[in-house]
């Protein structure tokens, strides 16, 4: 799939219509890594992210001191206390797979919050993108970072730092 899209963008590009439309590109990932906001978003969800993730694993060690002290106590249990324990050990267990996809999964509460965190920057960059691309009269307008490949990029075609400079970022060299 991927292949036959980009047999049919490089068709596309090389269509007498396209050859006389102006190209440029921009590395995303190099314009959020220059813009503060980033810095400030990555920092909370680090913070974030390591709290649940000690959460996480508490639960795991709770699971592991539960399995030790059943281990120890087992030889003066009766099967029904014995299987009363595993039960309760079974039940944290589902708890903590419970927690790890409630928070981590691939709709859980850390990709949301990434998701919320990151929204209002995205829109920045690209009203920005789309000011530099509509005030240089640029038809298609590429993301290197993005999963399309770029073999050669010739730097005259890189808006990335007019885009910075749309969003008003002092350049720190």
């Amino acid at each position: 799939m991927k292949k036959c899209l980009k047999l049919v963008l490089l068709l596309f590009l090389f269509s007498p219509a396209v050859m006389a439309q102006k190209i440029g590109y921009v590395d995303s990932e190099y314009v959020l890594n220059k813009h503060p906001d980033y810095k400030v978003v990555q920092k909370e969800l680090k913070s974030l992210g390591d709290t649940w993730k000690k959460e996480a694993q508490n639960l795991e060690n709770e699971i592991k001191e539960m399995y030790s002290a059943l281990k120890a106590e087992e030889v003066l249990l009766t099967e029904e206390m014995y299987q009363e324990r595993l039960d309760e050990i079974k039940g944290k267990e589902k708890n903590a797979t419970a927690f790890n996809t409630r928070v981590f999964g691939p709709n859980g509460q850390f990709f949301q919050k990434q998701s919320e965190l990151m929204q209002p920057l995205q829109s920045k960059i690209f009203d920005a993108i789309d000011k530099v691309a509509k005030r240089n009269g640029i038809a298609i307008m590429f993301d290197k970072a993005a999963d399309l490949s770029m073999i050669y990029t010739d730097p005259v075609h890189d808006y990335s730092d007019f885009v910075i400079e749309e969003l008003g970022i002092e350049e720190n060299k």
